[in-house]
């Protein structure tokens, strides 16, 4: 059985942070609120092909053509503006919080990992409390690669100053978890958005129905 991490490090977008709120937005600049899915996916998509082929993938301006053409070039650049800027608003998941802090009571340093700006990370940290729990903010930009590229876990280990076998990473996300345990990381995988991990994918160290089950089972590998 693995042993007990040194480091956890959460991802953002879906695990720690709501998107929802970002429906609003689109209905408000004229876009069906069911827009959101399609437009985050295939944003999420164009970034990872770009880091395939060997390019960078920075936030805003791939989320600006995502939603360019997943509105059909029907919203102008003020109105993108304005979705995109929902994303420091973001509200957390209510596991969030108390997973955070179970780790950082315990010892454990911890870290963000995500493909959204540092900017805009930290100032969700800090609106929504959770600045003090969290030692290190590492994101796709600094790194130059997306997630699952193995090369964004190792950066993340690096920046985190802990060997990426002692390190895990939280995600809702099976392929998130997969790529993490592919780079030689544990991982905590949460069921709240995916039900079920599926079949393709590395079995997460852990599991959980919430974030904070993950954090207590992440602390009680021996």
């Amino acid at each position: 059985m693995a042993g007990r991490p040194d480091g956890v490090v959460f991802d953002v977008l879906e695990t720690l942070l709501n998107l929802d709120p970002l429906a609003a937005r689109l209905e408000k600049v004229g876009q069906p609120k069911s827009l959101l899915g399609p437009w985050f996916m295939r944003f999420q998509r164009d970034a990872m092909a770009l880091t395939l082929a060997g390019d960078t993938a920075p936030f805003e301006p791939v989320a600006r053509q995502a939603m360019r053409t997943e509105s059909q070039h029907t919203l102008n650049e003020d109105e993108i503006d304005y979705v995109l800027a929902g994303f420091a608003t973001l509200p957390t998941f209510d596991d969030a919080a108390p997973a955070l802090r179970t780790l950082t009571q315990a010892g454990i340093t911890v870290g963000c990992l995500t493909v959204g700006s540092p900017d805009n990370t930290r100032r969700f940290l800090d609106g929504a409390g959770l600045a003090g729990f969290v030692d290190h903010v590492v994101t796709a930009q600094a790194a130059g690669v997306w997630k699952p590229h193995p090369e964004m876990y190792r950066f993340a280990a690096d920046e985190m100053h802990t060997p990426i076998e002692r390190m895990a990473l939280v995600a809702v996300h099976a392929w998130d978890c997969h790529g993490a345990k592919r780079a030689g990381a544990l991982a905590g995988w949460c069921a709240r958005l995916e039900r079920e991990p599926g079949d393709v994918f590395l079995p997460a160290d852990v599991t959980g129905q919430s974030l904070i089950e993950v954090a207590d089972k992440l602390l009680r590998l021996h």
